[in-house]
């Protein structure tokens, strides 16, 4: 170091994405054959800056951000190879890779080094137990080796590689034979930095100090590789931090210190050391090299600068440099010798093959004229009249002088393209005549839209709104296939307050929540409002659906209409204005404080916490202290949900500082110490308080408000990797203090084993979308699925829940986030000991009383039309049939849309109620006796009673005024699931949009639906139940009106019917007899008119009728004659 050294120029790395901050420099090496000086980042980003002046030269991606930082760079004539946790990265110095290796045993790479081949082969090592030779050449692995211990630092020195271990050690392994040919015990915990040159080999480190953990040695231990032998080491009392061999002089060496002081010493002769100190100011030194040259050297620090030190008139990196490349120039016109009286003709013009750029681009065209704009709908809540027109409050949406583009940007190359419906595939099939030309619909649009670079700002198209497009047949019509091909079911979106489908599916993969909500609804709770009921039916029935939609009608309406649901702004039809990612928040809280209290409404002489309690509660002890007196209240708390409270501002812009972590965020959130002014009962006045939270306890699931508010906390989440898959917590119980810890610390205390520490796993985000001006923002959940599975083996598996979109992604998509249209709203950590701890114990102890009680202060019917099951000897069994058939009334009217064009949409399909549900006896001598036959009290206004098909009037479901024994709709509901869990048949016909209606699914193996079994696929006509009766059983049914109990019995013996059929071999002549009398009649029961008919014979399964077949309905709610009751040929005793 001469006198004429200073400071060339500092640089910082380029962040990782626009609005982002800036990364620490995690490796750093001057290039050995130009004049570049190469850094990597955190995220596997290398970079090179040309010159004393360090001007940007190349930057590429040469690892993936989950591997981590760039460990080591080495260099060769062709190009710059670089190591990462995970991969060995070659490339050209102008950014193109040449090869890239990655290998399943790559578990943590550290660091590399030429073998006795030079530059043609390498050796890599790091904290595993393998190493392996890489031919550079080629970019293969050569061969793998036992590596004798976990290296973390690799440098070569002659004929010997000098590799330190992670527990202070050095090996000296022969760059030939790769063996360890002598062993030094460098430094009482681990080494920090190492170099080697010539016959010197020098190294410092970190010992354990008493009560301050571990610190820097004061000295650097220097040994000869002549004679293999320790030296006397080098004092160094600030603490050696790093340390470099001069490349020219052989026995100089530079030690540096974190604090900025530099020692430059003869190893021959350590007293006449030369001290120079650096000006640091805020941060500290995080890296060090030493030019080839001698000349420069280069110092990184901790607020991601990169420094350039050297003499101003003579530095230089290699001590023979070669040229470096660079784009080359453009190449300028030629002069050309013309004025303004130069005809243009004699200018020549060359001859294009392709478009000339004067050609006017088609995008460029535009339309005069655009719609008038729609006023926000906040200042239509607000206005104020006034003479001249009407005010309101300006809501500051959009940025002053600016308006919005009315016309539609054309996005139909990112917009989700609606599949067909299954009616127009069925005709297609139909008239197809290869089976293989006939193109099956993937999620092909859905594939190419996943994100390969973390700064891409484009919505993809699978976070978009999906929507139900309905044909003239309905939603069963819509192909959902289309979007969801996975086991996991999506829900539907046409339901009022939907938008709580993401936290429902969140509570689903959750099996903490899963097994208490199971449980619960396998107990004898009867309370019609009762939503942890209604979340157990709900996870069922997804989980039996494997893939298939579902729908949280039942939950949903439920919720709809609880009281506090209104106030608290839950509902979208009372609530408009308040943003989605509010309204989730909201209903997080009252959800968990909801299902709490219903799971111990059932435990009334339980006076501790519940199951549900510790699964979901927080429990705390809240202090307040009077600043003045310090007079102390300390009451009790529990939380169910935590909300996250983000530093101040300038804490979080401050870029010299790190930046908060989110285990510091939740630990202040959870802790949440602030002053607010409150009355202190000593002062006897109001006084400044400081409020505290001690934490006793923490739940089996960690249940987090993201609660962003601010632009700079939008910022923290768009950092990379900022969301920890796992936390680990530590509650000091006596002191009440909270500890969370991420990462390397999590590694640390593990390790260590000293504290009790509960590890959490994310188990899934509900996310506020904003994807553009044209459509509204929705949410959606990314889950990780391997939590919840049976199997203990799965790995993680992260999925896309966008209604009933279902797609898997990849963890860095699922954990990624973006400021403009990409925010967490509720985060749902567990512990991780609770994974795969799905309890199916609920199956075996379901409470069956319900089926055996007369629930009704009516009296019970005569024992000939109906009885109930006797609990002794007709209990539901597995395989045990049981016919049934429910009635429905219309709830809610389809809303349609007329276009301009004259034809009409449909925005949302009308809405039907279970009116009416009868299950009769499949098997012994009570066979087609009925043990249920429930009228639903309906509270809400009906629209239509669809009496013709129903055999409902009104008045029949009506409390004051129903001759029946009416129950309500859970009462109902929660008989049918206890047969469909005790693996009971159905028996019926058309059962599909029965079970669409009645929001429960029914696998396959336990349905035997009559339509089915008297269908021929080859003639495209399913068959009415009226016209099966008249044709195969010779009886006449649905003569004045539909009756339920007579449906089911029917269906019943239809089945029985097509057993003996089977059983005698003659089934497809008599299908071929049903046909042929069908066709004569036009597949109608003498007597049966067009009008007033329940023709089923429309159905397919899913109630969507086939291209060409059923007819369509008539009108609806005719007058009512009598009802029949019980079996064919009894009238009604509660007529």
């Amino acid at each position: 170091m001469e006198a004429d050294w200073d400071e060339l120029a500092f640089v910082q790395l380029p962040p990782p994405g626009p609005h982002h901050p800036a990364t620490q420099v995690a490796a750093c090496a001057f290039d050995t054959s130009q004049e570049l000086l190469w850094a990597g980042n955190e995220y596997g980003r290398v970079t090179s800056f040309y010159g004393p002046g360090l001007e940007r030269y190349t930057s590429f991606r040469a690892h993936a951000a989950a591997e981590g930082p760039v460990k080591q760079f080495l260099f060769t004539e062709k190009g710059v190879l670089s190591v990462s946790k995970q991969s060995v990265h070659y490339a050209l110095r102008r950014g193109l890779t040449q090869w890239h290796l990655v290998s399943p045993d790559f578990r943590d790479l550290k660091c590399m080094n030429f073998t006795s081949k030079g530059t043609r082969e390498i050796l890599v090592a790091g904290c595993q137990d393998q190493m392996f030779k890489v031919d550079v050449e080629k970019g293969t692995i050569t061969d793998t080796l036992l590596a004798d211990a976990q290296y973390t630092i690799m440098k070569r020195a002659g004929q010997y590689l000098c590799a330190a271990t992670t527990t202070g050690g050095i090996h000296i392994i022969d760059s030939g034979t790769l063996s360890v040919i002598k062993q030094f015990d460098g430094h009482i915990g681990s080494i920090s930095d190492m170099d080697a040159k010539g016959d010197f080999l020098a190294t410092c480190g970190w010992s354990p100090r008493q009560q301050y953990g571990f610190m820097l040695d004061p000295f650097t231990n220097v040994f000869s590789l002549k004679t293999l032998k320790q030296l006397p080491p080098i004092p160094f009392h600030t603490g050696a931090a790093f340390v470099r061999m001069h490349p020219r002089m052989s026995t100089t060496s530079i030690i540096a210190s974190q604090n900025g002081q530099m020692q430059v010493i003869d190893l021959m002769n350590p007293d006449s050391a030369n001290l120079r100190q650096i000006n640091l100011y805020d941060s500290y030194l995080s890296g060090f090299e030493v030019a080839p040259s001698g000349e420069a050297f280069a110092l990184s620090d901790t607020n991601c600068h990169i420094h350039l030190w050297g003499s101003p008139s003579k530095v230089r990196f290699p001590e023979y440099s070669n040229s470096t490349e660079f784009a080359d120039s453009a190449i300028p016109p030629p002069a050309m010798d013309w004025s303004l009286d130069t005809p243009l003709s004699t200018i020549g013009m060359p001859y294009y093959k392709e478009n000339l750029l004067s050609g006017w681009p088609s995008h460029m065209v535009f339309e005069v004229g655009a719609p008038a704009q729609k006023i926000d709908a906040a200042i239509l809540s607000s206005m104020t009249r006034t003479d001249m027109g009407f005010f309101a409050k300006n809501p500051r949406t959009k940025r002053r002088y600016q308006i919005e583009d009315t016309r539609q940007n054309d996005r139909s190359a990112d917009s989700l393209t609606a599949p067909k419906f299954l009616s127009e595939k069925a005709r297609d099939a139909q008239t197809a005549r290869d089976v293989d030309l006939k193109t099956a619909e993937t999620m092909e649009t859905l594939t190419d839209m996943h994100l390969d670079d973390v700064t891409r700002k484009d919505v993809p198209a699978m976070y978009g709104n999906v929507e139900i497009k309905y044909s003239k047949f309905g939603v069963d019509d819509f192909d959902f296939a289309y979007y969801n091909q996975t086991q996991y079911s999506g829900l539907e979106t046409h339901i009022t307050n939907s938008y709580a489908n993401p936290l429902l599916q969140l509570c689903r993969f959750t099996p903490a929540i899963r097994n208490l909500a199971l449980r619960h609804t396998a107990s004898p709770c009867l309370y019609e409002t009762c939503l942890l009921c209604e979340l157990g039916f709900l996870i069922d029935m997804i989980e039996k659906a494997a893939g298939l939609n579902c729908q949280a009608s039942n939950f949903l309406k439920t919720f709809s209409g609880l009281s506090n649901a209104v106030s608290l702004n839950l509902l979208e039809e009372f609530a408009p204005n308040v943003a989605l990612t509010n309204m989730i928040q909201n209903l997080n809280r009252f959800l968990l404080d909801k299902i709490s209290e219903e799971f111990r409404r059932l435990l009334p002489n339980h006076s501790g916490p519940s199951l549900m309690d510790h699964a979901l509660e927080t429990q705390a002890r809240s202090s307040m202290r009077c600043a003045q007196c310090a007079n102390e209240t300390v009451r009790g708390g529990r939380t169910f949900v935590n909300e996250l409270v983000y530093p101040a501002k300038h804490v979080i812009k401050n870029t010299k500082g790190p930046r908060p972590t989110f285990s510091q965020i939740l630990k202040a959130s959870v802790e949440r110490q602030d002053q607010t002014r409150g009355w202190c009962n000593k002062c006897n006045r109001y006084q400044q308080m400081v409020q505290r939270k001690s934490i006793h306890s923490v739940p089996t699931v960690l249940m987090l408000n993201a609660a962003i508010q601010s632009h700079e906390a939008k910022l923290l989440w768009s950092i990379p990797n900022w969301l920890p898959q796992e936390i680990g917590i530590i509650v000091a119980q006596d002191s009440g203090q909270f500890f969370c810890f991420e990462g390397q610390d999590l590694k640390y205390h593990l390790q260590r084993n000293a504290f009790n520490i509960m590890v959490y796993e994310l188990i899934g985000v509900v996310a506020d979308i904003n994807s553009g001006e044209h459509q509204k923002p929705h949410l959606v959940a990314t889950i990780n699925t391997a939590p919840s599975s049976r199997d203990t083996s799965t790995e993680d598996q992260w999925h896309l829940f966008n209604d009933f979109l279902v797609r898997p992604i990849s963890k860095g998509e699922a954990l990624r986030f973006e400021p403009s249209w990409k925010l967490p709203s509720v985060l749902a950590f567990q512990l991780k000991r609770a994974r795969n701890s799905i309890d199916d114990s609920w199956k075996e102890h379901l409470d069956t009383q319900l089926l055996y009680r007369w629930w009704s202060s009516n009296p019970e019917p005569p024992a000939s039309k109906f009885k109930l099951l006797e609990s002794a000897g007709e209990t539901p069994r597995p395989g045990y049939p049981v016919a049934i058939d429910a009635e429905f009334i219309r709830l809610q009217s389809e809303e349609i849309e007329m276009k301009a064009d004259g034809t009409r949409e449909t925005i949302r399909p009308d809405r039907k109620g279970l009116a009416r549900v009868s299950v009769c006896r499949g098997a012994g001598e009570l066979a087609g006796l009925p043990f249920i036959d429930d009228y639903i009290a309906v509270a809400e206004p009906v629209v239509d009673y669809l009496t013709a098909w129903s055999g409902i009037s009104p008045g029949d479901l009506d409390r004051n005024t129903s001759p029946h024994a009416l129950v309500s709709l859970k009462h109902a509901y929660k008989k049918l699931w206890l047969l469909l869990n005790s693996g009971c048949i159905f028996v019926g016909h058309s059962l599909a949009n029965d079970f669409r209606t009645i929001n429960i699914h029914v696998p396959k193996k336990q349905v035997v639906d009559t339509v089915d079994l008297f269908f021929k696929p080859s003639l495209h006509r399913k068959l009415n139940l009226k016209f099966l009766a008249w044709c195969v059983l010779n009886e006449t049914i649905q003569t004045d009106t539909h009756d339920s109990i007579e449906d089911a019995t029917t269906a019943l013996k239809l089945w029985r019917k097509h057993e003996e059929f089977v059983d005698a071999g003659v089934l497809e002549q008599m299908l071929d007899d049903i046909y042929y009398k069908g066709g004569r009649t036009g597949f109608r029961a003498p007597g049966a008119g067009p009008a007033g008919v329940k023709d089923r014979g429309a159905s397919t399964g899913r109630d969507t009728p086939e291209p060409g077949g059923g007819d369509k309905a008539g009108p609806t709610t005719p007058a009512r004659k009598a009802a029949a009751f019980g079996r064919v040929g009894f009238r009604s005793p509660m007529r």
